[in-house]
């Protein structure tokens, strides 16, 4: 089949499509502590232990699970900037749907538009995030564990990657246990397709043997970073910390009033009734595994990826079988194709390419603006400009833009560090809003200064607050000073 043959265009566009729905600007507030704890780390070559970010926390314990993510950040962005962060990830993130497209049974049409839903329904996820390599390594995962049922038990060498991949994602990202996670689940469904007859006893338990050493081999590798065995404990501390699901959206069920999660009740629904619908019904494995993630999904928006990734092969099988017993699709492709579709297909090619350049143009030279709509950036500058009193009390989610900006001038109150901060989530809340005993915040860690947005509790009640005085104010946040500091 020729390099332009329509199938392959087809494929073509649909990478360019994937890459141009992922190029956005870079907008989410914890990326700016990504860029300098990556900095640190990068100039210290030594992975913190400790918070030097902010005074509230200041020496405490911290974490920090995604350093090396942080590192790849910092390092992208030295040599290249936003553009290069912008692209490497709309990169990382089309390749994982383009890998997901590989995974998809039958027609190629099909599956991408199936997988052009999927991509959708995982938009409000997407970002210069670590979250990303997790989204990645995950698809590798189901990848790897669908080769493996696919293959002669005695033949299951692809198993063998997920220790070598485990042992990367655990320094990446603290979503590495969904790895082990696949894995057991994947294990229970193959002992289910057994008990169910669907294979023998002895090929399950070959299967079994090999699926187990190595889900061991992934746990075990666990360690092998520069937080040691408190990475066993991370992930079950950060799913039931009540301060994370109480204050950050995405750890929350998804709103379906909201257009963003629309598609996701689509892919939700749609994946559903083709199962009900369809004669192939997906093997124990994959209803175990559907499952599993639905309720993820449906438990925390974050979690809708990971559905997306096992839902999109599924559905794709199903459309494929209801598309084939109504004969929808009927004509072969052309294995040859005259001159002039040829050059039709070349010219869309190149037409798609020069969109999506494009539109990679216009999200880069927009990020300077962006910054400024999304980040007090005239505030800091004038911090910076006029050197105000600390200690600063700032708003949630510019913490991270506190802290590449004005880290070590400056320490932060507060920042996306949620495991970090805990109970400290609730007097911030308290503080910002202006409910409850909201001085007591700034009473405790003696504030000098105040860094809130206009429209905030806390700035109404500081305008009338005859200890406090109001130094600079724009649309995007008033600052006030402790009467007498400065």
């Amino acid at each position: 089949m020729g390099l332009l043959s329509t199938r392959r265009v087809f494929v073509i566009i649909l990478g360019l499509g994937l890459l141009a729905m992922a190029a956005r600007g870079v907008h989410d507030p914890d990326v700016w502590w990504h860029l300098r704890a990556g900095q640190e780390i990068v100039a210290s070559h030594q992975v913190p232990h400790q918070d030097s970010f902010s005074y509230t926390r200041y020496g405490q314990p911290w974490i920090a699970h995604e350093w090396l993510s942080e590192a790849i950040f910092y390092l992208i962005f030295r040599a290249t900037g936003w553009a290069g962060l912008m692209v490497a990830f709309a990169g990382l993130i089309a390749a994982t749907f383009l890998l997901l497209y590989r995974q998809c049974a039958g027609r190629p049409y099909v599956a991408g538009l199936v997988v052009a839903l999927g991509a959708i329904a995982t938009i409000p996820s997407w970002g210069v995030r670590p979250q990303m390599f997790s989204m990645l390594l995950a698809a590798i995962f189901l990848w790897l564990l669908a080769k493996a049922r696919a293959s002669d038990p005695g033949q299951l060498r692809f198993l063998w990657w997920t220790p070598v991949l485990m042992l990367l994602w655990v320094n990446l990202h603290g979503g590495f246990l969904l790895g082990p996670a696949l894995m057991a689940i994947t294990l229970a469904g193959w002992l289910v397709e057994a008990w169910l007859g669907l294979t023998s006893w002895p090929q399950a338990r070959t299967r079994a043997t090999r699926l187990g050493i190595a889900l061991a081999a992934c746990v075990a590798v666990i360690p092998l970073n520069p937080n040691g065995l408190e990475l066993y404990r991370y992930p079950f501390q950060t799913l039931q910390a009540r301060t994370i699901v109480n204050y950050i959206v995405e750890w929350a069920s998804p709103n379906f009033h909201s257009t963003d999660f629309k598609p996701f009740l689509g892919l939700l629904l749609l994946t559903w009734l083709v199962v009900a619908v369809s004669r192939k019904r997906p093997a124990p494995t994959q209803i175990l595994l559907l499952l599993a993630t639905a309720y993820g999904g449906l438990s925390a928006a974050r979690h809708i990826p990971i559905f997306a990734l096992v839902a999109v092969p599924i559905l794709a099988e199903g459309l494929e079988e209801l598309a084939a017993r109504q004969q929808w699709f009927s004509a072969a492709e052309q294995t040859s194709l005259p001159p002039a579709k040829l050059a039709i297909n070349l010219v869309l090619v190149l037409a798609v390419a020069g969109l999506t350049g494009l539109h990679f143009y216009q999200v880069i030279k927009s990020q300077a603006a962006g910054e400024s709509k999304n980040f007090p950036k005239a505030a800091t500058e004038f911090l910076v400009r006029e050197h105000v009193p600390a200690p600063i009390f700032n708003y949630y989610d510019w913490g991270g833009y506190f802290i590449a900006r004005l880290y070590p001038q400056y320490r932060v109150f507060i920042d996306g560090r949620t495991d970090l901060y805990g109970s400290l989530m609730d007097t911030f809340s308290d503080t910002a809003r202006g409910e409850g005993n909201w001085r007591e915040g700034l009473q405790k860690y003696h504030v000098r200064t105040v860094v809130v947005p206009p429209a905030s509790g806390l700035a109404g009640l500081l305008r009338l607050d005859g200890g406090w005085k109001k130094a600079f104010e724009d649309k995007q946040a008033v600052v006030f000073v402790k009467a007498g500091s400065f």
